[in-house]
């Protein structure tokens, strides 16, 4: 797990934040369970993202991220998601557990051109989708729009549920949001006074 206190202190304050989708052009998907054509894959990137925006109620960015402004501009990870081809992404085997370093994640987002509709951003980065370990691998990841810097980005591993491949691996989506409403989001809140706490100690320690 990355966190930068700093911003992430601001991210805190701020009112409103953008959610930028879910980002699967880096993504790698078991054959088993998605042999299908790229047209077919990106149908499903795009309902995924829709349900996004469409079941606010389901998946509660808002509640998650304690934002009273949520603004929505999925054009440019919609852009990325259209560049992903089956023949590459889709795989005989993954391993959901170490395809991607918190370095390479970083590298990657510094690079990308996210709205800046408002200062902060929030993404989901798909690493993989694994039908034979029943697991999905995902970064949570907040950007500071302005400067492109990631102020923090998680991996999560979850696992999916449902009747067919659009609502088994929604599931995934809804789980993680979830365990951030619930646990990470305070987590991480924790993480940022405890930096805080022992930066005030050791300020008076240097003073006396």
């Amino acid at each position: 797990m990355f966190l930068n206190e700093d911003s992430f202190i601001d991210f805190l304050s701020a009112k409103e934040v953008t959610w930028a989708g879910i980002d699967f052009s880096k993504a790698k998907f078991c054959r088993n369970g998605f042999d299908f054509p790229t047209e077919i894959i990106q149908y499903f990137f795009n309902e995924w993202n829709l349900l996004i925006i469409s079941d606010q109620k389901k998946y509660d960015i808002r509640l998650s991220f304690r934002k009273p402004i949520l603004h929505y501009d999925l054009s440019y990870i919609t852009k990325r998601n259209k560049t992903v081809k089956a023949s590459s992404a889709v795989v005989d085997y993954i391993s959901v557990e170490n395809m991607y370093s918190e370095e390479e994640i970083i590298q990657y987002f510094a690079k990308l051109n996210l709205p800046q509709q408002t200062r902060f951003a929030i993404s989901v980065l798909v690493e993989a989708l694994d039908k034979n370990s029943k697991t999905a691998a995902l970064w949570i990841v907040i950007n500071d729009t302005l400067n492109k810097q990631v102020v923090l980005c998680e991996k999560f591993l979850k696992e999916p549920s449902g009747f067919n491949t659009k609502s088994y691996w929604a599931r995934t989506f809804y789980n993680l949001f979830f365990d951030i409403q619930k646990s990470s989001f305070v987590r991480w809140e924790n993480l940022v006074k405890n930096k805080q706490i022992q930066n005030t100690k050791h300020h008076q320690d240097v003073m006396s």
